[in-house]
């Protein structure tokens, strides 16, 4: 009766041990948490100072936005998204498929990265050439903030080539896929600040 008892509970213990979810550790490197979270609290107290002074001019603000083409900004929201999504599935598939897959969809992240930086230049060309930093307020944020957040998509665009680098690379390693996760976090940091940039800069009223 004792040996049918205990086979009972080591059986359920085995099952117990199957059902449970296995540890899972933080995508990417520790360092690249910390500057990440460094980089998102200089962000936030730039967004907090913007909102603080629109709302001593909200007039001014919503006259200045008018500048600004939403059409533009969705599309390059669009790009963007598109690119992050693409990044994401690139690093899921890498952990699994070491092949051709992750390679192309970090090629097409980086051509979309490419059209948001094109359009981003074109759109600060059209905005510059009858307004500038000084004219009020809001432009000074605008450039300042778009001009910030451009030097993030320069260094995540750095990023997703050496993301491509490491792919093509032989052979596979936890660090080579700690180093493809942080390249990954870094770019999915710059969507996520272009998104709040495009919602206080475009859409906010």
């Amino acid at each position: 009766m004792n040996g049918v008892a205990a086979s009972d509970i080591a059986s359920r213990a085995l099952e117990a041990g199957r059902s449970e979810p296995a540890l899972r550790r933080v995508p990417g490197e520790g360092g690249v948490w910390l500057l990440v979270g460094g980089d998102m609290a200089v962000f936030a107290l730039l967004f907090l100072s913007f909102l603080y002074y629109r709302s001593q001019s909200s007039a001014l603000y919503a006259a200045s936005q008018l500048a600004l083409s939403q059409g533009r900004g969705v599309a390059n929201t669009v790009f963007l998204l598109t690119s992050s999504w693409l990044v994401a599935s690139a690093v899921h598939q890498a952990r699994r498929v070491h092949g051709r897959r992750p390679i192309a969809q970090i090629a097409a992240a980086m051509l979309m990265g490419t059209a948001f930086g094109a359009s981003k230049i074109m759109e600060w060309r059209h905005v510059a050439s009858g307004l500038s930093p000084l004219h009020n307020d809001f432009f000074t944020f605008y450039f300042m903030l778009t001009g910030i957040h451009f030097v993030h998509f320069l260094i995540g665009m750095g990023l997703l080539g050496h993301l491509l680098w490491l792919l093509r690379r032989p052979g596979w390693s936890e660090a080579r896929s700690a180093a493809i996760e942080s390249c990954g976090v870094f770019w999915h940091m710059v969507d996520l600040l272009w998104l709040v940039l495009f919602a206080l800069l475009y859409l906010a009223r």
